[in-house]
């Protein structure tokens, strides 16, 4: 992908600018009067949002990370599709799908406004697609820079038979304190708890951490938040098209076995995750039809 071309066709002065990143991966880098961001061009995945009301950064991304075509990057906002989990057909095809490990296109850039940026990227269908999953699509990802983080999700079915998905805006959050945290806005949902076996439970209360959380939440409602009690700060998700939540720390066994993860950074991340998963497996109806999941996160103790 080539930079000059980018910076040619999408840059805008002082606002978008297209660099390489690590690995020669291609990075989009905004600056307006709200925000400056990260995103990653390869996976379709923002790597940094700080809003300049705080100064503070939004999202935790692992120092280890990779940054290599193949391999998906350890952190920022990951795009689960068209599966959420583990190939859902056994067939040995990746954990989570095939979007975070590929390289995107540029679709649209509006800097118009100098407190809100939009970024459009995306893919479609095509041969090395079909290999994987026989599908006739298109999928976009707008990205909008301001005062909040939002992220809008959108599938498109351009083929001739409908088709069914799940998916999941994979969001790492960065935190003070793991054990200083709780997500609120999941009290009374069930939940599966996949890090105790994968047995239904109600949620009691806020979530809390004292050691691996790994649970699909199925009921949600549209607004979640986190406490960071460590940073003093809340931080709000709002979402739509999506009933289904993913509330994830790994803990320090699970830290240690992952080469892409210091072994104390689950100290410093929580990733609460807007998506269509267990029981809200999304039906797109042919010639057209199209979904739209949406996730908008904000600091709100400025």
């Amino acid at each position: 992908m080539n930079i000059d071309a980018l910076n040619r066709d999408h840059g805008v002065a002082g606002r978008v600018e297209f660099l390489a990143g690590r690995g020669s991966l291609p990075m989009i880098h905004v600056h307006n009067d709200a925000a400056d961001a990260v995103i990653s061009i390869y996976g379709g995945q923002v790597l940094s949002y700080r809003p300049k009301a705080t100064g503070r950064e939004m999202l935790f991304l692992s120092e280890h990370a990779y940054y290599a075509e193949g391999k998906a990057i350890k952190g920022g906002v990951p795009v689960c599709w068209p599966w959420f989990g583990a190939d859902p057909e056994g067939k040995g095809r990746p954990a989570h799908g095939f979007a975070r490990n590929r390289m995107w296109s540029v679709f649209g850039v509006d800097a118009s406004n100098d407190g809100v940026t939009k970024v459009t990227i995306g893919f479609d269908s095509d041969d090395d697609t079909r290999k994987l999953w026989p599908h006739d699509f298109r999928l976009r990802l707008v990205v909008t820079v301001g005062p909040e983080l939002g992220l809008e999700l959108v599938t498109s079915n351009t083929g001739s038979t409908a088709f069914q998905l799940t998916q999941a805006l994979h969001t790492y959050f960065s935190i003070g304190a793991i054990a200083a945290t709780e997500v609120h806005g999941l009290g009374g949902c069930r939940f599966l708890d996949k890090a105790h076996g994968g047995g239904e439970v109600v949620q009691d209360g806020p979530v809390t951490f004292a050691g691996e959380v790994d649970a699909v939440y199925m009921g949600v409602d549209s607004l979640l938040s986190i406490t960071d009690g460590a940073q003093q700060r809340r931080i709000e998700i709002a979402s739509e098209g999506s009933h289904t939540a993913v509330v994830w720390n790994p803990w320090e066994a699970i830290a240690k076995s992952m080469a892409d993860l210091a072994d104390d950074d689950y100290t410093r991340l929580v990733c609460v995750e807007t998506t269509n998963a267990a029981n809200e497996v999304i039906t797109v109806p042919a010639d057209g039809g199209s979904h739209r999941m949406v996730a908008r996160y904000r600091d709100i103790s400025a």
